[in-house]
């Protein structure tokens, strides 16, 4: 299936919300517990901006089924070329290409707002994500062994890295 996207706007965080807390229950994607409340996404949502972090949709027949973000990486200014992307699929377009045309098109990018290193922070026990960055030769940087607590099993938490400009 093509894909395409767009831009977020502020009236699509309701649905970038529900996307997100569809996946608290694995606790395969998220170290949050317990949903989150559109309220408590707006100042992640407003630190977005185009031109050098941005967060991006894609739809099928109006609705949202997946969002990609760039977000800082440790938040001080010589790190201002490095970029953690996050990639949420709603559940019923997971296994369907959605994930690899977002990764490809975020690799792209990169360059385009200044962002040479791509990183991911995945759970050690969240296979189909691992295997997808794998895909696109992103290397393993880092474990940090046992570091959440999900349901009282300790999860360990991989950091995957990319060099892209």
């Amino acid at each position: 299936m093509p894909y395409s996207h767009r831009l977020a706007r502020p009236d699509d965080l309701p649905a970038i919300v529900a996307i997100y807390n569809s996946t608290v229950a694995s606790r395969e994607v998220t170290a949050d517990t317990e949903p989150v409340s559109v309220e408590s996404r707006r100042a992640w949502f407003d630190e977005h901006a185009p031109e050098r972090r941005p967060l991006w949709v894609a739809e099928d027949a109006g609705e949202i089924i997946g969002w990609l973000s760039y977000s800082n990486f440790y938040g001080r200014p010589a790190y201002s070329g490095t970029a953690e992307l996050s990639i949420y699929i709603h559940e019923n377009a997971r296994g369907r290409g959605l994930g690899r045309y977002f990764l490809q098109h975020a690799i792209d990018y990169a360059p385009e707002i200044s962002v040479h290193t791509l990183l991911g922070f995945i759970f050690g026990h969240n296979v189909p994500s691992l295997k997808l960055f794998d895909a696109f030769g992103f290397e393993r940087w880092a474990t940090m062994p046992r570091v959440a607590t999900l349901d009282g099993i300790e999860r360990d938490l991989i950091i995957v890295g990319k060099r892209v400009a």
